[in-house]
């Protein structure tokens, strides 16, 4: 079995090995039982170490893929539906039969378009280091309830970062909230009702249109360009409804890696004055900054805009601590729903994060992300280049690429994709309304992946040119 390992790629030769068994695994369509070859043969066969394929062979086992017996070797293991409900499916972006759906993913498909970084990517002693720190110094972070809007510590430390990016705020004026989304429904249950209707950007951030249809919102959707919304589709949205909200990205947009320019931010808070409706601007992906930037939130605002942030995509989605700030009568009415549906966020982890903040752990980690996202988005972009994707925007930061193949369609590139287990997110997801696009979202954390660069490459014109000799062949 030649496994094609590639000794100059930047992707561990362990994960080569998994990635190469489960493409066989996937592509020969092996049952559970099925032997693989042994340790021995395939070191030989492909100039490995033995402990190498030891090493991928048990991780394999321990995702599930692959069983072993003293003495018998290693074999396909059972589907996870027949190993019971110790396996569970995976929360997945951009499965293709939806929005939101749970994946499988056992066979470790490459997760092209999800919204976070590689675990591999994590630094876990930090994080284990201040919750050993929280734990010895701090007993009622472990025990009790937090505040109504959230720990004090952590929101004084909130309060020097915002100022850093010059975003005015008070202690008072801010909010904790399990993650962005949380703070997104607090919102909307707080400042709108069934039938009520707002402006999200198209494409945009999937659950966010859920979230609001399912609370009898009526969306109206603006198109987004390189700078921020289309102003003069916006100009004629307003002519003719009321909205009461805006809802958008200002920097590392989702899924475009776009960010807004000064002329149309300025524009947008003429518009919510004169028009009278809040701007909600998430800025998830916001510590990612390493250039000049345009926040709605910095800038004279006089209470239209409120500012929504987290820890889940640049520090950990497991903690789930986010955080918004608004005027103080919107944020008295949003703690009082947020003690109503929840009592509380987690005192605990808001401890860990404060802890990060304060002893400088998590500004140095950042600072760290940011390079070697930098380093990857130009590698992503040249690949691309190369490959002759089309590109929306070249992104001045953050994870996101938007792009499309030059060649092929869309049946192609998804029969691609699953031969080479890849996952994909679907254009349709970031549309309001589900409408069908070629658009796809790319992690460049992900990007420089085997897999990745196989794909790109199928999908480019050597690869579209090889696939049309291998059918007039056939």
């Amino acid at each position: 079995m030649d496994l094609g390992i590639d000794r100059q790629a930047l992707v561990p030769v362990v994960q080569q090995i998994v990635s190469a068994l489960a493409a066989w695994i996937r592509e020969s369509g092996a049952s559970p039982g099925t032997r693989l070859p042994s340790v021995r043969q395939l070191a030989h066969e492909n100039l490995l170490s033995q402990s190498s394929v030891i090493e991928a062979f048990e991780r394999m086992v321990a995702q599930g893929v692959l069983s072993s017996r003293q003495g018998a070797g290693f074999c396909v293991a059972q589907p996870p539906a027949e190993r019971g409900l110790r396996c569970e499916n995976q929360w997945y972006e951009g499965a293709e039969s939806g929005w939101g759906a749970f994946v499988d993913n056992q066979l470790g498909e490459l997760k092209l378009g999800c919204g976070w970084l590689p675990d591999t990517w994590r630094e876990s002693d930090d994080i284990s280091y201040a919750i050993r720190e929280v734990t010895r110094t701090d007993t009622a972070a472990v025990f009790n309830y937090s505040t109504p809007l959230g720990l004090p510590a952590l929101r004084e430390q909130l309060l020097k970062r915002l100022a850093h990016i010059h975003v005015a705020a008070r202690v008072d004026h801010i909010l904790i909230t399990q993650g962005a989304s949380h703070a997104q429904d607090l919102l909307i249950r707080t400042l709108l009702k069934a039938g009520d209707t707002v402006v999200v950007e198209s494409p945009g951030y999937g659950n966010l249109y859920r979230q609001l249809a399912f609370h009898g919102i009526k969306l109206l959707e603006v198109p987004r360009t390189r700078g921020g919304p289309d102003l003069p589709a916006l100009e004629a949205l307003l002519l003719g409804h009321r909205p009461k909200c805006l809802f958008i990205n200002s920097l590392y947009h989702n899924p475009t890696g776009t960010s807004l320019s000064q002329g149309v931010a300025e524009r947008l808070l003429q518009l919510a004055h004169s028009q009278d409706f809040f701007i909600v601007e998430e800025d998830v992906y916001g510590d990612l900054q390493h250039a000049t930037c345009t926040r709605l939130s910095a800038l004279p605002h006089e209470d239209r805009v409120i500012y929504i942030s987290s820890f889940s995509k640049t520090l950990s989605s497991a903690l789930r601590v986010g955080y918004l700030t608004a005027s103080g009568a919107i944020i008295a009415q949003l703690s009082k729903v947020k003690t109503m549906t929840g009592i509380g966020t987690s005192r605990f982890a808001e401890a860990v994060v404060a802890t990060l903040l304060a002893n400088g752990t998590y500004r140095k980690w950042v600072q760290r992300l940011r390079r070697r996202l930098n380093t990857e988005m130009a590698i992503t972009l040249q690949v691309l280049e190369d490959e002759e994707w089309e590109v929306f925007a070249v992104p001045a930061g953050g994870m996101f690429v938007w792009a499309r193949p030059g060649v092929g369609d869309g049946s192609t590139l998804y029969a691609q994709a699953r031969r080479l287990g890849v996952l994909l997110t679907p254009g349709a997801l970031f549309s309001p309304t589900g409408e069908h696009s070629d658009w796809l979202r790319i992690n460049v954390a992900y990007a420089s992946d085997q897999r990745a660069l196989a794909l790109f490459k199928a999908m480019g014109p050597a690869g579209s040119t090889s696939t049309i000799l291998k059918t007039t062949r056939m």
